[in-house]
This record gives structure tokens, sequence and C-alpha cells, in this order.
């Protein structure tokens, strides 16, 4: 008998001749995970098994494998021979801790699945004979067929693994496996949630921050790091593009109308990103633009953004309103962090009245007046600072 994480996969197993090459990412992550506590990380029929971690830090080990994209769930469980005695042994023990911990009496339901079908015994039988054995064994029990306080499951596999509930997973798919792409990471709630959400998808990310010092503070890059830190902490690491677009931004300022400057700014924000991107094999760039938001994020606003860039825009958060996105980075960990105050480059400066509904031509001839702009653009991208994020 032995401790193990029962580690469950998703949609990866919905892949094809594929598949291989999905399940060898998912091992790496899983072994990057908890490459700090000496697990051993085995794969067997349909599931992932993580051992010789320290068991003082189980909690720590599963929390960390929750957060790897590609895994549906993980469980404590306990490993022992196919042999109907030992399985009734760790299923007793198990019972007896969580009677200890529920004050001595509690409901349950016993479900089995057997992956093994030369287990003499089918998964009906497992649970039905289980459960009566654990009756026979513990007075304060009551079964529950509908909600159980403890959902006690045994697994016939290579071994047989008995364990009591599940923490779900991150969902998704493998980080890595779906290419890459540059997100622009300014410090608000909205980023962080688009970026996650292709992260979910597979897509291996470059946060692209536009940094306008002395008008935005040191804390608020070092608020921005944090977010890429938070972020990294579901994909292994995220490379961090910090641009010094202090000069850009007050060119734009000083010679262009000052309510096109919101619109100006993001086409050249994306104009640099594009070319960040390009450099660094990203395929497309994500933000976190919601339609109607606020008045660069209307309609009219995000066709003339796009129309700076030739690379796809990927806008995950696009139909969600304000409430959804909160709710989302509130569960994902980066909304106390979004949610500090230090100020980004899109929001100082910003114009009473912002155009909403700009028209591209007049924005063209706007951007004009900037005549060295792409000596501008070009020695923004120069001065960026470039490094990788861990958690």
């Amino acid at each position: 008998m032995r401790d193990v994480l029962l580690i469950r996969y998703g949609e990866v197993h919905l892949k094809g001749q594929n598949r291989s090459y999905f399940m060898r990412l998912l091992k790496e992550d899983i072994q990057h995970a908890l490459s700090d506590m000496g697990a051993t990380i085995t794969s067997g029929q349909g599931r992932f098994y993580a051992s010789g971690y320290p068991k003082d830090r189980e909690d720590e080990a599963v929390s960390r494998i929750a957060k790897i994209f590609g895994l549906h769930s993980v469980s404590r469980a306990r490993e022992v021979e196919k042999a109907w005695e030992a399985i009734c042994e760790a299923a007793k023990e198990l019972m007896k801790q969580e009677l200890v911990s529920r004050g001595g009496s509690c409901t349950f339901k016993v479900f089995s699945r057997r992956a093994d079908k030369t287990f003499p015994m089918d998964s009906m039988t497992i649970a039905r004979e289980l459960g009566h054995v654990l009756l026979e064994e513990f007075s304060n029990l009551k079964v529950d067929v509908n909600s159980p306080e403890v959902p006690l499951s045994v697994e016939i596999r290579e071994h047989a693994y008995v364990y009591s509930g599940e923490v779900l997973g991150a969902g998704g798919m493998p980080a890595g496996s779906n290419g890459r792409a540059a997100l622009l990471l300014s410090g608000g709630i909205d980023s962080p949630v688009a970026g996650y959400m292709v992260m979910k998808r597979g897509v291996d990310l470059h946060c692209i921050h536009f940094h306008s010092f002395p008008y935005t503070s040191e804390r608020a890059k070092d608020k921005v790091i944090a977010l890429a830190k938070l972020l990294a902490g579901y994909g292994g690491s995220v490379v961090m593009h910090v641009v010094h677009f202090t000069d850009v931004q007050m060119a734009i300022y000083e010679k262009c109308p000052d309510n096109e400057t919101t619109i100006l700014l993001r086409r050249a924000m994306m104009a640099i990103a594009e070319r960040i991107a390009a450099k660094n094999g990203c395929k497309a760039l994500v933000t976190g633009e919601a339609i109607g938001q606020v008045a660069s994020q209307t309609m009219e606003s995000l066709v003339v953004t796009d129309n700076a860039v030739t690379m796809p825009v990927f806008r995950p958060c696009i139909g969600m309103d304000k409430v959804e996105i909160m709710d989302y980075a509130k569960r994902i960990g980066t909304y106390e962090t979004s949610i500090l105050p230090y100020e980004d480059c899109c929001t100082i400066f910003t114009p009473k009245h912002p155009v909403t509904k700009p028209k591209l031509e007049n924005i063209k001839k706007s951007e004009a007046k900037l005549e060295n702009y792409e000596e501008l653009l070009n020695g923004a991208i120069e001065r960026t600072e470039t490094f990788v994020v861990t958690p």
C-alpha cells in the first residue's frame, strides 16, 4: 500500500494519432510542477500517477497539479494490490479517517470503476459489496445515494486505487500544444483573464506591457509583472516584454487631436506588439477588450484598431460584461492584484470626450502628423526589456 496522486486528463483522451504527443506534454508539465518535490510520475491506462513526494507537502502538490492545463482532476489515493481483502482494508482505513474528521458519523456512497476487466467482480458488485463491508464495520455510517458526504471511490486499473473525492483541474489543452501568441497585458482586470483563456487552449504566451515612466510608476510595472507571475502559475512560465512607451505617447498627445488620442495610442500599441510578436514566433495578438466597455472598444473603434496590424487579434472576453470578467478574475486568482491602485499608460491623460465612432481616414490623417512615427515605434521596440517570468 502506498499514497499516490491519481491524475485524470480531459479532452486529450479524444485525440487520435496525435494523442501520444499531448500525453508527453502533460507528463512533462506534471514533472515540472513537482520538480522540487522528488516526485515520480508514471502513466497507466487513462491516468497519470504521482508518488514519492513528501507527505507533508501533499496539499501543495495537489494545488500545483490542479493548475496544469489539460488535466481534469486529481485525487489523493491509496494504491493497493488488486485483491478484495486489500481493497477492503484500504477503504476501512480511509473511512475511519473521514469519520474522525467529521465528528464520528457521516453519510457515504461507494463508486467503482473497473478498467481492468479481468478483475472477477464487476463495478456494481464492487460498489455493493464494499458498501456492505463498511456498514458492518462502522455503526455510525449511513448510505446516501443522492448527496453523500463521503463519495468513496475504487478504481481497478494497474493496481486498485481507493480514494474519497477529487480536486478539479484547470481543463483545456496542454501548455504549448497550440502555438504561441502575444498578450497585451495592462494592469487591469480584463487582459489577465484573456491571457488565461488563451493559455487554457494550449497557447504559450509572450506578455507585452506598455510602460510610460515617469507618468506610470515602477509600482505599476511591478504590478503587471506580478500578474504575469500569476499567469505563469498555470503555464509554467511566460516571456515578458516591457515597452518604454513614453516618447510615443507624448508625441501623440502633443500633435494629434485630443479626442482621437485613445484610438491612436491603441493603434501604436498594436503596431509595436505585432512587431515584437513576429520576432518571437507568435502567430496572433491577444487583448482583453470587450465590445462597448469603453470608448476604444466600440465596434467602430475595434475595426480602426485592427487596421493597424495584419496579424490576427484574439479577444476571448469580447462578449462578456464587466461583472463576468471580474468573477473570472477572482476564480483564477488575478483580481486582487489587478485592482491595486497603480495606473497604467491607458488611463493617464484620458481625454474628456474620446471619439467613440472613429473614421479610419481621419485617424490616418492624424497619424500622418507624426512625421517620425516609424522612428518612434522602432525606438520603443529597441528599448524594450525582455525577461522570463516564472511562478
